[in-house]
């Protein structure tokens, strides 16, 4: 085990490194946060920031050398990186297991190669794929392989034309189609493992998206108690089947009925953060013992929960672009009982950018549910 007081590093440095530092800080460690951000809201509150790029190999022998174990907090960090560490010290997850989820193209092929539940896709390298692609895929969202999140990165398309003007506009990127399913729901479960492959999940979580963006989660998710296990056992199995190490997360569509995988996180989640609030041990704390080899902590729910995300529009009246830039009146939000508001010190608002979130908690599912949703509206958040 790595016991307090050692000192561990985090790659990358926003709000879920952010997050990490303060649970590694309660549980005794120090914590250095590399991110090349001079405002990386992790890197605020650790015990060193060191402000260099991922491939600066100077910085990471420094790293190595003052670092009892290292992890990372988003997975675009190169596998490179995470290779070139592993040979000082321990780095969880692995660069195996975080190669796979950083790439559509691995991680659509290690679901179809485990037999794991996936919708139908094509892979998208040159214009003769489109061509060469089952017309059944469509209507499909091509998405690029590499650094796409929160809706960026893809394109909905209805034809091969469409996706042949869509692979154009993003430069011929090695892409995924995906053929568009019917939701039933979105769903996701976030799990801890162990280095002795022990695994304890949270309940599955209900996800609500806007835009592309994760805009509402409702804990535990309001979905038949079989199809909750359900996802759980196959996040499970996809986490030993990477022999992944730390926190994973795994989204589901829920469609006819039954889960379709959508994609793998190699960290915590952003439909984890109510675990803070709501649940005996957060994810964090939970990627904190993974890391250290210390026993994980107990996932149990204790509260109902209800998460909901506040991006940059706020900070600009009536949510427009080039409205007057205000803060929030979070005076709003003080007022409901059973809520807890968490900001990630952020430098500066952008449309789209995540920049808090608020938990409500309590008893009664449809209780804290009408609170949030009403504290989402008082607040300003809008409707797509």
């Amino acid at each position: 085990m790595i016991l307090p007081p050692a000192t561990l590093g985090m790659l990358g440095g926003g709000q879920l490194g952010r997050f990490f530092v303060a649970a590694a800080h309660e549980m005794g460690y120090k914590v250095w946060v590399l991110d090349p951000d001079p405002h990386s809201p992790a890197g605020l509150i650790a015990d060193r920031h060191l402000q260099a790029g991922y491939s600066d190999y100077a910085v990471l022998d420094a790293m190595a050398d003052g670092c009892a174990a290292v992890t990372t907090e988003f997975e675009n960090v190169p596998a490179d990186t995470l290779d070139y560490l592993a040979k000082f010290v321990p780095v969880r997850p692995g660069a195996a297991a975080v190669a796979v989820c950083q790439n559509r193209i691995a991680e659509k092929s290690f679901l179809r190669d485990n037999t794991l539940p996936h919708g139908p896709f094509a892979v998208i390298t040159a214009d003769a794929d489109i061509a060469a692609a089952d017309v059944s895929l469509f209507p499909a969202i091509l998405k690029v392989a590499r650094f796409g999140y929160d809706g960026k990165g893809q394109a909905r398309v209805t034809s091969a034309a469409e996706a042949l003007h869509a692979f154009h506009q993003f430069k011929g990127e090695p892409c995924v189609l995906e053929a568009m399913l019917p939701l039933d729901a979105e769903v996701s479960v976030v799990l801890a493992r162990d280095e002795n492959g022990a695994i304890t999940a949270f309940p599955t979580v209900e996800n609500q998206h806007t835009g592309g963006i994760l805009d509402v989660s409702i804990a535990p998710a309001r979905v038949a108690p079989e199809l909750a296990a359900e996802a759980r056992r196959c996040a499970g199995v996809i986490a030993e089947q990477l022999g992944f190490i730390g926190t994973l997360a795994v989204e589901f569509f829920v469609t006819g009925g039954k889960l379709v995988i959508n994609e793998m996180a190699p960290r915590p989640h952003n439909s984890g953060h109510h675990t803070i609030d709501a649940c005996v041990t957060s994810q964090y704390e939970q990627q904190v013992r993974a890391l250290c080899g210390l026993p994980l902590g107990e996932a149990r729910q204790h509260s109902a929960s209800v998460m909901v995300n506040l991006l940059g529009e706020l900070w600009f009246e009536g949510g427009e672009p080039h409205g007057r830039y205000r803060e929030p009146d979070w005076s709003l939000l003080h007022a409901v009982s059973g809520l807890r508001l968490h900001l990630y010190g952020k430098h500066h608002a952008r449309h789209g950018r995540k920049m808090g979130h608020f938990t409500v908690i309590g008893d009664d599912m449809a209780d804290v549910l009408a609170k949030a949703l009403a504290a989402r509206q008082a607040i300003g958040v809008r409707d797509a």
